[in-house]
């Protein structure tokens, strides 16, 4: 696979404030990766970083395996960091031809761009008279004229409603499915969860996560347990080499497991030991319960 970005270490302090601290990540080709975490986490300032608008600390970046400088290479990136900034006076089609003359586009991307953001019917409308969802969508085919190898996002569907944030994230998959790679700043779970292939968590600027967004969620898991005698299943429990801790909550009690292990057979070992069930699941942690363990830790 073709690196497109890769971050090796990267550290940002303003002051006493260390907000980046030894960040790292490879970028892929094809892959949609979210960099996720609370307000305050150290996204923004890393995407700052790769796109040269923030001075990092210490540690490196390179664009395409550093073939090339970044402002060569950021020719071939696609960026939206900020609020979308377009003259109001001018229409959607206005804008873009302007952004097209600036940069040394063809005027034909700009049908093509408006098509794929949903605005071509709004192409002769002015700025002003759109939506802030409009705007989003304005701003990301803007981002898509001089057709990058990736795009990045920051917080992209903040502030829209439900309607907005729907169309945003339809457009994403879109782009990535025709092959664009993507790299989106959020602080919103759901948004990963449903457009990134590939994740990094962050908390106070540390990684806490680096890997494939099902990979977060893909441990083991746990039983929901239950019987007459939650002390002697809770014994019981402690010596099965499958199950790491037992926790008790609202009158069951909770097997977390350290190695595979099918209902079936802790059923049977619990038999074995005279014990009956009134009640076994098994369940998997969501990424949202993933998520907030990760980020509450001190």
């Amino acid at each position: 696979m073709e690196t497109i970005l890769s971050i090796e270490n990267l550290n940002k302090r303003f002051g006493p404030i260390h907000a980046v601290k030894n960040v790292s990540l490879e970028i892929q080709k094809g892959n949609v990766y979210g960099i996720l975490g609370p307000n305050g986490s150290g996204k923004s300032t890393t995407l700052g970083i790769v796109l040269n608008v923030v001075n990092k600390t210490s540690g490196n970046y390179s664009w395409f395996g550093g073939t090339m400088q970044t402002h060569e290479a950021l020719k071939k990136v696609g960026a939206i960091i900020e609020r979308p900034n377009f003259y109001p006076y001018m229409t959607a089609k206005e804008n873009l031809e302007l952004v097209c003359k600036i940069k040394g586009i063809a005027y034909t991307k700009v049908h093509e761009k408006l098509e794929l953001v949903g605005l071509l019917d709004r192409e002769n409308s002015k700025f002003s008279t759109f939506s802030l969802g409009m705007k989003q969508r304005l701003a990301i085919a803007s981002a898509l004229l001089n057709d990058p190898e990736i795009l990045i996002l920051d917080e992209p569907t903040n502030g829209l409603d439900p309607q907005g944030i729907h169309q945003i994230r339809d457009i994403i998959k879109m782009i990535a499915a025709e092959g664009t790679t993507i790299l989106l700043a959020s602080h919103l779970l759901d948004e990963v969860e449903k457009v990134c292939t590939h994740v990094l968590v962050l908390r106070k600027g540390e990684v806490l996560y680096s890997g494939r967004v099902d990979g977060i969620s893909s441990n083991e898991g746990f039983f929901e347990l239950q019987s007459d005698d939650l002390t002697q299943l809770k014994s019981a429990l402690s010596k099965i080499d499958a199950i790491e801790k037992c926790t008790e909550d609202n009158g069951k009690i909770l097997a977390y497991l350290k190695k595979p292990l099918e209902a079936k057979d802790l059923n049977r070992a619990l038999f074995e030991e005279k014990i009956i069930l009134n009640h076994l699941v098994k369940r998997k942690h969501s990424l949202e319960e993933q998520f907030l363990e990760l980020t509450s830790k001190s």
